[in-house]
């Protein structure tokens, strides 16, 4: 089997929180709680989920922008979890970042030149004349005039912007990009465009992607695989195909019922969610998704981990018995009790 690019084991991101008169540690922002997966060599895994279960929180611990409290992160067999800006550095060439917000990530003060000649000058690549040319390249690459590279980002478009964002990600030639919604912020129209430029380039580079977004509509166009995030865990994970016709676990369900019909006259049953999300300050005891829904199973998974099973090949889900049909609960369960 082909070794992965990137394999995380149940990482978790924990956050203090401080308070009282001598601001002691009360309790912890449980933002990433347990989460493992893999990434093959030029696969794109989609990673789902309502704003604050922990997606961009995940992506920027895997490009070490944020320490992780447990766990391992391991890019291409090598383990980075601990390891220094020093040792980091030159990893940075193959593992670079994408950002939700191109006006944030991207400086005011440079010219979209020095944005892009910026990581070419930190990894001492080529000299004056041949940053100039690599500029150029990247323009045309991501399809922005020559002449974009002596403007400011303020003179740009948001997803012109973004497309900037991209080129600075890929002058390195990395192999995997965390992609922390690129397309949010976006126009739907200049969304397709984006996204049509992110493929070719995966194409092109061999790249593989960590594709972050809340619309899963966005993330069945360019996935492979497609994991779904609740409250800093991983509920469900299989082939994109696979979640979008079959899923098992009631909250990706729940998601998938929110995403527009296109055809006007076709009848689709909403699934409305009640109760608010858990905090992660304070999660639940059991299975956080039961205690929101006030699933009367909620009881028996108090105190229990509810691990990633295999339901069926490349299909996991969590084996939550407030999550599952009957059905899938025996298969599941049963797996369950075989592997203890």
């Amino acid at each position: 089997m082909m070794q992965p690019i990137l394999s995380v084991r149940d990482l978790k991101v924990h956050f203090p929180v401080h308070g009282g008169l001598f601001l002691k540690q009360t309790g912890a922002v449980r933002a990433v709680d347990g989460v493992s997966f893999d990434i093959a060599p030029g696969e794109t895994l989609g990673l789902v989920g309502e704003s604050g279960c922990g997606k961009s929180t995940l992506g920027k611990a895997i490009v070490r922008l944020e320490n992780s409290t447990q766990g391992s992160i391991a890019f291409e067999g090598r383990d980075i979890t601990r390891a220094s800006t020093g040792a980091m550095r030159p990893l940075r060439r193959d593992l670079q970042m994408v950002f939700q917000d191109p006006v944030e990530s991207l400086n005011s003060r440079h010219s979209v030149f020095e944005i892009l000649e910026e990581p070419l000058i930190i990894h001492g690549a080529g000299n004056a004349a041949w940053r100039r040319q690599r500029v150029a390249e990247l323009l045309d690459r991501v399809r922005l005039p020559k002449t974009a590279a002596e403007k400011y980002p303020f003179e740009f478009s948001g997803g012109q912007r973004q497309r900037i964002g991209i080129a600075r990600a890929i002058a390195l030639e990395p192999k995997l990009i965390v992609c922390d919604e690129p397309v949010s912020a976006l126009d739907v129209s200049v969304q397709s465009q984006v996204l049509n430029l992110l493929l070719e380039l995966q194409q092109e580079m061999k790249l593989s992607y960590l594709f972050i977004a809340h619309d899963l509509a966005v993330v069945k166009h360019i996935s492979d695989r497609v994991a779904v995030m609740y409250l800093g865990k991983i509920v469900e994970l299989a082939d994109a195909e696979k979640i979008y016709r079959d899923p098992r676990h009631a909250y990706t369900k729940a998601l998938l019922s929110a995403i527009p019909e296109p055809d006007p006259l076709a009848v689709k049953k909403r699934i409305l969610l009640e109760g608010d999300v858990p905090s992660p300050i304070n999660p639940p005891a059991g299975s956080a998704f039961g205690h929101r829904i006030k699933h009367p199973r909620y009881e028996e998974t108090i105190g229990k981990e509810l691990p990633l099973v295999e339901i069926e090949p490349g299909h996991w889900v969590a084996a939550d018995p407030c999550c599952l049909t009957d059905a899938d609960w025996q298969a599941v369960s049963g797996r369950v009790m075989a592997a203890v």
